[in-house]
């Protein structure tokens, strides 16, 4: 099969546009559907500090990627690698290896957080001791929170996630499902400052997950390909099924969502005109919908269960 623009052999199909892609070509593509974000999520940013959430794997390890040829040549603009080390066996170590290796090819400063530093527990630990509990349900709160301190930590005025189309579409089906509009319009891309919340930017919200990843290898970035020990329990899993099945059947499905998203939070924000976090957190202090932030209520449920005793 041949590229659609020009003779050269394709190594992609996007049925959403009905075209297929050489290899030049899609580069071109992806890095143009990134540079247009960026312009427009960040727009006129020529100083200040970016930092970038770096787990290792192919998402954040292409945002990183991107986001560095993005501003490279602003030399008023500086760039740094945040990663979260949950503290899951056989897992984390790998990612950050990863990471590191990409920072370091780079050349971008890279920093690690712990969630045993942050909140004086591990995900494993916490897995363990609530055993009835999703494990992503918490570990989700505690890496948001944890690289929210790290961005307000090294100056940061935006921080890139590496959410990619299919995990957005995923996001905004399960908020629409669950009619939960307030978090509907919190979710990132954020086009509201909230006080204390360091602003989200996703650069590859219009790149579906397969093209992330075969950018990651054509581009030769370096990132972990392993997957949490925990994922097979989120809850995400039946939203990412249902997704895939709607975009085999109708092609476009995922940008329709997409779409739709933003036209409820551009509603939203003309009828109320914020998206602001009505609270504190009494026990960190961190932006909370609620008097007690969710990370802080995993935190006190996690003390108040006695920790098993550890294997000798």
């Amino acid at each position: 099969m041949r590229c659609s623009t020009c003779d050269a052999p394709a190594v992609i199909d996007q049925p959403y546009r009905d075209v297929h892609l050489c290899a030049a070509h899609f580069r071109a593509s992806v890095e143009e559907r990134v540079r247009r974000e960026m312009h427009r999520q960040l727009p006129r940013f020529a100083r200040g500090t970016v930092a970038v959430a770096l787990s290792g794997g192919k998402d954040s390890a292409v945002a990183l990627a991107l986001a560095h040829r993005y501003f490279h040549r602003r030399p008023t603009v500086r760039v740094v690698a945040l990663s979260v080390d949950e503290g899951i066996a056989g897992y984390r170590a790998g990612t950050l290896k990863a990471a590191r290796t990409l920072t370091d090819s780079l050349g971008v400063e890279h920093r690690i957080v712990s969630a045993q530093e942050g909140f004086g527990t591990t995900i494993d630990r916490t897995a363990s001791d609530l055993p009835g509990t999703v494990p992503c349900s918490f570990c989700g709160v505690w890496r948001r929170q944890l690289l929210n301190r790290a961005a307000r930590g090294v100056g940061a005025d935006a921080l890139v996630l590496g959410f990619n189309l299919d995990d957005l579409a995923q996001t905004i089906l399960m908020n629409l499902v669950h009619g939960d509009l307030d978090r509907l319009v919190r979710m990132a891309p954020h086009r509201v400052r909230q006080p204390g919340l360091v602003p989200r930017v996703a650069p590859l919200a219009r790149i579906p997950e397969r093209e992330v990843f075969l950018y990651a290898k054509l581009k030769g970035i370096p990132f972990d390909h392993g997957e949490c020990p925990y994922a097979g329990r989120a809850a995400r899993n039946l939203f990412r099924e249902v997704v895939w099945q709607l975009e085999e059947a109708q092609p476009g499905t995922r940008q329709a969502l997409l779409r739709t998203h933003e036209r409820l939070v551009t509603r939203f924000l003309t009828d109320e005109g914020s998206a602001t976090a009505p609270a504190r957190c009494r026990a960190c202090g961190e932006p909370a919908t609620t008097e007690l932030c969710r990370a802080c209520e995993y935190v006190e449920i996690a003390r108040s269960v006695p920790s098993a005793p550890e294997a000798s």
